[in-house]
């Protein structure tokens, strides 16, 4: 069982000081996929004059912009960073970057644009362009403190996590959540990318993880050796599934997700084709005509 961390202390627009080079202030957009909001942070001391880098700044909204704004208001604003393009975590970075006068800084956009699903807040923000593109290994250094830039393709082809070198510490994004599992959702999600990423950050050993919606994840190894557990569990009940008959998605997803509300089925066939399409590369299943989300599918 994965030890989920579903609660924990904010308000809309409140400047939280949650460690001691981090302070987050959380988006009034909760949501099915989004959960309580998003959560910006704020890398830097908490002081006049000091020098921060802002991760996340979230989708448009005007309210949440001010927060951010009177939030790093005295200070200066180095770096303004994106974890990935989705519109709950980039559309609010250029007015915010143009405010403050700094630099966005993330992974190159998708070549196109690419929208998963209307049911999902998972769709990119088609309007969004760094400054500076990140190819992941980058080390940026501010006012007392180091982020590395480590890239964790999967939940999105652009997703780049930012290790925090003082606290031992990674701003996760969307690659891990304390809440609930990752959304996979093909064409841009990539269940086999996504799992390299995973092993990549549990290589890392942090000591806490920071995802962009909900809590910390402070005890986060035995956390993502249970991600990860659970991401292998679920692809042998699909396997076990088309070995049982079931051979289209839509047959399967009732079966392993009876327990949960029929609303999310639809986020549920495409992490079941994300596992799908990983194991359709790997050899193991076949896919008629091809591996389209309404194809057939059958053991290898």
């Amino acid at each position: 069982m994965i030890p989920f961390v579903r609660d924990f202390d904010f308000a809309y627009g409140r400047c939280d000081q949650v460690s001691p080079l981090i302070r987050r202030v959380v988006a009034n957009n909760p949501g099915p996929f989004t959960f309580t909001g998003t959560g910006t942070y704020i890398v830097g001391r908490d002081e006049p004059g000091a020098g921060v880098a802002v991760i996340d700044p979230g989708p448009l909204d005007d309210a949440h912009l001010g927060a951010l704004l009177d939030a790093v208001k005295g200070q200066t604003v180095s770096h303004v960073l994106v974890t990935h393009t989705h519109r709950d975590h980039a559309p609010l970075a250029r007015p915010f970057a143009e405010a403050v006068g700094a630099p966005i800084m993330a992974a190159r956009p998708p070549l196109r644009t690419i929208h998963a699903s209307a049911t999902l807040d998972e769709e990119e923000d088609d309007a969004f362009l760094p400054d500076l593109v990140l190819k992941g290994g980058e080390r940026l250094e501010g006012d007392g403190w180091t982020i590395e830039a480590l890239c964790t393709p999967g939940h999105a082809s652009n997703h780049m996590a930012f290790v925090l070198e003082d606290e031992n510490a990674l701003f996760c994004g969307d690659h891990v959540m304390g809440w609930s599992t990752t959304v996979i959702a093909p064409p841009d999600g990539d269940m086999a990318d996504y799992m390299a990423s995973l092993d990549a950050v549990i290589g890392r050993d942090f000591a806490t993880l920071w995802p962009t919606h909900g809590a910390p994840i402070t005890d986060a190894a035995p956390f993502l050796q249970a991600y990860r557990a659970h991401r292998l569990d679920r692809e042998a009940q699909v396997l076990a599934q088309l070995r049982a008959g079931h051979a289209r998605i839509a047959d399967v997803v009732p079966v392993l997700y009876a327990a949960v509300d029929p609303r999310l089925w639809p986020a549920a066939s495409l992490s079941v084709w994300a596992h799908l399409i990983a194991l359709e590369k790997a050899g193991r299943v076949r896919a008629t005509p091809a591996p389209a989300i309404d194809a057939q599918w059958t053991p290898v």
